[in-house]
């Protein structure tokens, strides 16, 4: 019986022994290299640990408002997500017309027609649509692009109405255009024809200036420090578009200068009156003439309001004189005539737009010309034209305008002529002047 467990002592540390034996030992050289690597990484976190800390330090040592102004854009530059999106308008425009003379036949007598002259289309037409593009440039200039969108005879096109850049910065009221623009001659010559109480330009407008002037040059205004409103002005136009042509003097053909003044009286009263030149070296203009011609212009508007706002009724009375004068020749190269063309022609208008309320606005526009008695053009009929209309404003972006107009532009040519209008403004639309 003592045998039995000698034995079972001795197998016990036979196994003991057994379990007790090291596996087989790794090679040194690669616990060298495992031990390097991990000390490696040591050595990047601590480097990486460091560089946090050192960051967070100078974070809490920046005073917030610091951060913050220096966050803010200098004054005068672009900032901000949209800092170079400019401002975009949109002026849809369309009518139906009908016209108991044929447009196609249309005169004007006395006055060739020239530029846009003349009446719309009969039926459906799309009108002069206009997409405008306009912001500062940077704290000194300001920029806009104005392209014009119309259908003539069925095939669309896209003209540069303006393209023109101004000065905003110049001290002592003084600024600066330059690029394509409307002359600021006259009164309605220097507003889109969109901003118009009417649906068409007066003949005066049509017959000398063929609807609107703009050319290619540069404007310089200045605006006096006064109670009452002072504005004077000159340019220096290209002369390629009518009443001039040819672009004569190297370019420079047209030269002008404008005066407008202004004022309220009392508080319910206001006006603005003004008096214009332009002067042109033409060659070969769209009318045929080519010499030296001289435009005079003389405008006055008057504008009466409850409380001086005019959103909610008032009365505006407006009225323009032209004066024509030439020294030249009229030339038409196709059929061989050349003859003297010197004398002076003349037109004007005057309108009232009485303003019901914030909706509805009527009003009435005579237009009268006197043509030359002598020349290539001489007439004894003085072209004259009457014209009412009725105008809905759903708002200050939208309009439906009815017009009637009874026009005796040339003998036994009496046209009676119904225009349903409609005109919306899309976009950023900046203010329009008085």
């Amino acid at each position: 019986m003592r045998f039995r467990p000698t034995i079972s002592l001795f197998a016990l540390m036979l196994a003991s022994t057994a379990l007790a034996e090291p596996a087989a030992a790794p090679p040194v050289e690669a616990l060298e290299a495992r031990i390097r690597m991990l000390e490696a990484q040591s050595r990047e976190m601590l480097q990486a640990l460091e560089q946090a800390r050192a960051e967070i330090a100078a974070l809490r040592a920046t005073p917030t408002d610091a951060v913050a102004v220096a966050a803010l854009p200098e004054p005068g530059t672009a900032s901000g997500p949209n800092a170079f999106n400019p401002a975009i308008s949109i002026i849809l425009n369309g009518s139906f017309a009908h016209h108991s003379f044929d447009p196609e036949s249309y005169e004007i007598a006395g006055f060739p027609l020239a530029g846009e002259a003349g009446p719309g289309a009969q039926g459906l037409s799309l009108g002069e649509s206009e997409i405008a593009f306009a912001a500062n440039i940077d704290e000194k200039f300001y920029g806009q692009l104005t392209l014009a969108i119309e259908s003539e005879d069925g095939e669309d096109g896209i003209g540069v109405e303006e393209a023109y850049i101004e000065t905003t910065a110049l001290p002592a009221g003084l600024s600066v255009r330059a690029g394509r623009f409307f002359s600021n001659i006259g009164y309605l010559n220097t507003h889109h024809a969109h901003t118009d109480a009417f649906s068409d330009r007066p003949l005066a407008y049509q017959a000398l200036l063929g609807n609107q002037y703009a050319d290619d040059g540069v404007q310089l205004r200045w605006v006096a420090p006064t109670d009452v409103y002072l504005e004077l002005g000159g340019e220096w136009m290209r002369g390629q578009s009518f009443p001039s042509g040819g672009a004569a003097r190297s370019g420079t053909g047209v030269r002008s200068l404008s005066a407008h003044a202004g004022g309220d009286i009392g508080d319910e009263s206001s006006w603005l009156a003004g008096v214009s030149v332009l002067d042109a070296r033409t060659t070969e203009g769209e009318d045929g003439f080519s010499g030296d011609n001289r435009l005079y212009i003389a405008d006055l508007t008057w504008k009466w309001a409850p409380n001086g706002n005019t959103r909610d009724g008032g009365v505006t009375l407006r009225s323009e004189y032209l004066h024509d004068r030439r020294e030249g020749r009229y030339l038409a190269s196709t059929q061989g005539i050349e003859v003297p063309w010197a004398g002076s022609r003349d037109g004007a208008y005057i309108e009232g737009v009485w303003r019901l309320n914030r909706q509805w606005d009527t009003g009435y526009r005579y237009d009268r010309l006197w043509p030359d008695a002598s020349g290539p053009f001489a007439s004894d009929t003085d072209p004259v034209r009457h014209n009412l209309m009725l105008t809905w404003r759903n708002s200050e972006f939208s309009l439906i305008r009815l017009q009637y107009s009874r026009d005796d532009a040339a003998p036994a040519q009496r046209d009676h002529a119904l225009t349903l209008q409609y005109q919306t403004a899309l976009g950023a639309h900046g203010a329009h002047k008085f």
